[in-house]
């Protein structure tokens, strides 16, 4: 009895004990601040699909090519693309219009103005053999992007095209050579570029070339007879750009020597 008595005791106090420490004590989850958030992580511009305000009419203008289907061979890129239309034009109607070549380069354009396009349209219902790719100048110029995040909206790029085009193949360009001298900050960023994306090519679907040599003088430099503004092309230019493709553009399309 007495053994009996005691373990009674001692349950009780036990009792009153945790009854009192439920009652001073409040529950973690209601009285524990809640986790700090972290930050969300920086987007990369180059990467970040972006409406180029102002181009939305040129922008249309490429889905309704896209929509039509026929183009076989489409230029993507900026205003150096886009001249095509203007000084480069004499050498677009003796190369590419026989070819059902098409135009979609925009002036001002950055990586994440082609993403942008290519979400919105561009190169719906189109099927072509061939897309000649020549970006990332601006972002280089307007932001001084590192030369891996102009990189990687480049290769962004290359996917939504093959996506949307699997059996398209690609010719990736090397970022064309600007700035009046070799040490030009743009110039060295554009180089930096360039031996990043050369990288992307799988020479199955996409092949990447560099002209960089054909757009300069024996000294390595850029002259105002192809580049007034250290920028953009002249009619000469643009005939250099044009023959310094010519071979690549040929094997690619699958055409004879006797093609254009």
């Amino acid at each position: 009895m007495k053994t009996t008595r005691t373990l009674l005791t001692l349950t009780g106090s036990l009792a009153t004990s945790l009854a009192a420490f439920a009652q001073t004590t409040t529950p973690a989850d209601k009285s524990a601040p809640a986790p700090a958030q972290q930050p969300e992580e920086a987007k990369v511009k180059a990467t970040t699909p972006e409406v180029h305000d102002g181009t939305q009419k040129r922008h249309e203008q490429f889905n309704e090519i896209s929509k039509e289907g026929k183009a076989k061979l489409v230029f993507v890129g900026d205003s150096i693309t886009q001249a095509w239309d203007g000084p480069g034009s004499e050498v677009w109607k003796t190369r590419y219009a026989n070819r059902n070549a098409a135009n979609f380069g925009i002036s001002g354009d950055r990586t994440e103005h082609v993403l942008w396009r290519l979400d919105n349209g561009n190169f719906d219902g189109l099927t072509p053999d061939l897309v000649v790719i020549m970006i990332g100048t601006n972002n280089t110029g307007h932001r001084e992007d590192k030369p891996e995040d102009t990189a990687a909206g480049i290769k962004a790029i290359i996917g939504r095209i093959t996506k949307k085009c699997p059996n398209t193949k690609i010719l990736l360009l090397g970022i064309f050579p600007r700035g009046e001298t070799a040490d030009h900050p743009h110039r060295k960023l554009n180089i930096a570029i360039n031996e990043i994306i050369k990288n992307y090519a799988d020479n199955t679907q996409v092949f990447y070339k560099d002209i960089s040599k054909a757009l300069m003088n024996d000294k390595g430099e850029l002259t105002k007879e192809i580049m007034p503004d250290y920028l953009h092309l002249t009619p000469e230019g643009y005939k250099r750009w044009a023959d310094a493709i010519e071979p690549d553009i040929t094997k690619l399309l699958g055409e004879t020597k006797d093609t254009p």
